[in-house]
């Protein structure tokens, strides 16, 4: 069973009412998935002679019992199999280089030691192996995988935990308690197994959805975190993305269940599909989330994607790139990968045909150069690698992506498109001139007229540029301000609506707007209010394509 997205419109930035907060504390220090990177491992797939208990195409086609094809499938993104030992022949016509069409088997241990061999290669820390209703006819297998991935995890030096998926579980409330504690308890006792605050990490993925498959009530879900916890479990919840709001795809009632919680990771799936999204949920979402969180002790682990690749999400990296760059000026206790190995959705990390030469003919698949720009095969795991080393502090904070689609390409320039170019404004306070927001001084700045809004400022690129972002700056020293703006062609076009934008210093008084990527010449920025002072100010302004 894969999670199916809940695609939700609006959203909604209020705190919830009638919660007292819990008595605040610092954040939880590093651990294996405070300050760490965590993918989200299915280990679901099998084959007809593999060894596994269930000796079915598991997930790979709809129909376990043929062999997948075009008009049997399971998948939307086929996997890169040169790494594999070991492939099962499926009734797919040959790759596009005329090598049979070949599967692997999740269940293969050198499948599992692959994978954990590119987590360790690739910066990922730990692993959150799924775990759906052991009690049915998956049981045997998924047992089997656990197994497998606790060997690999050790062998590699990598973390893992079990994470309890609850969909379509009807007795979950007594038999998650049953399997915990006769069966995946004892993973505990291996060195690999993940730690938080000195206890065993245990996740619980679906409370207060509000779907079908998650029918539960809050009281029997508050008890099973109660008793994880009593356990002495370090225990996560992977929440609506709503959970604060209770909204859209959460239930009411769910308040107290989701607080709970020692770590919330919101599941953002089918949330984002661009980086203006991601630019978007960041303002509305992940701010006020992280904010309730540091309110009330729970450490924040919010979920970065690599995009859709059937839906042609991804952006060559950019918009996986956008989130990284986003949940880590944040200040989010740890980053959740969704997924690591989910072929289903296309939402995979892990290696992906690079051309049709690698996709089965006639298949209708994208590969990783849908939108004309070659990616290696691990691109998707380099650019997670990079992004672990910018949460942990061993790359600088970046909106500009530093890992190239190709091993050995050539860097996209992060040129700033506005540094020394012409300005003009509506006005200025004695010498503090357009200039000064591009001259490259944090310490310069524009200032405006006072009293007298509204008030814009300028830049001329010199040509028309399709610009996808700008980052607004003033001086580091300056106190805490709002100041509301629009962004135009210079024109009578909207690029971006009015909003209210927070300057911070904790944050290095900057903010960054997505921009639609519209050739224009000309970028204008309009002020109509500044709590700060009465004035539109800038010590910044940086473009970039």
């Amino acid at each position: 069973m894969s999670r199916r997205t809940f695609l939700g419109s609006a959203l909604a930035a209020s705190a919830l009412a009638g919660v007292a907060p819990a008595p605040a504390r610092a954040a939880s220090p590093p651990g294996d998935v405070v300050g760490k990177i965590t993918v989200g491992y299915q280990g679901w797939f099998a084959a007809p002679g593999d060894g596994s208990p269930i000796n079915a195409w598991w997930h790979w086609g709809n129909n376990w019992g043929q062999a997948p094809s075009p008009s049997n499938t399971a998948i939307t993104a086929w996997p890169d199999m040169r790494d594999y030992a070991r492939g099962f022949p499926t009734a797919y016509r040959n790759l596009g280089n005329g090598q049979p069409a070949t599967l692997f088997s999740s269940y293969d241990q050198q499948t599992v030691d692959t994978h954990f061999r590119w987590m360790r290669e690739n910066n990922c820390d730990t692993a959150a192996l799924q775990r759906f209703n052991p009690f049915g006819g998956e049981g045997p297998t998924r047992d089997g995988m656990a197994v497998k991935v606790r060997s690999a995890a050790e062998a590699n030096g990598r973390k893992f935990y079990i994470m309890y998926d609850v969909t379509n579980w009807t007795n979950m409330q007594s038999e998650i308690k049953t399997d915990w504690t006769t069966k995946m308890s004892a993973n505990t006792a291996s060195p690999a197994y993940a730690r938080q605050n000195g206890k065993p990490v245990v996740c619980i993925w679906g409370f207060g959805f509000n779907d079908d498959g998650r029918p539960f009530a809050p009281g029997p879900c508050q008890d099973v975190i109660n008793w994880f916890k009593a356990q002495g479990c370090y225990v996560i919840g992977g929440v609506p993305t709503h959970w604060r709001t209770e909204i859209e795809d959460s239930r009411t009632g769910f308040a107290g269940v989701y607080r709970s919680f020692d770590m919330l990771s919101p599941w953002m799936v089918g949330r984002i599909g661009n980086v203006a999204d991601t630019d978007r949920f960041f303002t509305n979402v992940n701010q006020p989330d992280q904010a309730e969180c540091n309110a009330r002790g729970i450490d924040y682990q919010p979920c970065v994607l690599p995009g859709d690749l059937p839906s042609r999400h991804r952006a060559h990296g950019d918009f996986m790139w956008r989130q990284f760059y986003n949940v880590v000026r944040l200040g989010a206790q740890g980053i959740y990968i969704s997924m690591f190995d989910e072929y289903n959705e296309g939402n995979q990390i892990a290696k992906t045909a690079e051309t049709q030469a690698f996709v089965p003919v006639g298949s209708g698949m994208l590969a990783l150069d849908e939108d004309g720009t070659p990616c290696s095969a691990d691109y998707y795991l380099r650019l997670t690698g990079d992004g672990g080393r910018m949460l942990k502090g061993q790359i600088a904070l970046t909106p500009v992506r530093p890992t190239q689609p190709v091993v050995g390409g050539t860097p996209p320039p992060p040129a700033d498109l506005a540094r020394g170019k012409g300005t003009a404004q509506s006005s200025q306070t004695q010498g503090y001139g357009g200039g000064n927001a591009v001259d490259g001084n944090p310490d310069t700045y524009w200032e405006s007229a006072n009293s007298a809004f509204p008030q814009w400022l300028q830049v001329d690129l010199g040509s028309a540029t399709g610009a996808r972002w700008a980052v607004l700056t003033l001086p580091a020293a300056w106190g805490s301000r709002t100041q509301t703006l629009s962004v135009t062609d210079g024109g009578s076009t909207t690029l971006v609506p009015s909003a209210a934008y927070a300057f911070n210093p904790g944050s290095g008084n900057a903010v960054t707007i997505a921009l639609p990527g519209t050739a224009t010449r000309y970028l204008r920025l309009n002020f109509t209010a500044n709590t700060g002072w009465p004035a539109g100010q800038l010590s910044g302004l940086q473009v970039y394509a």
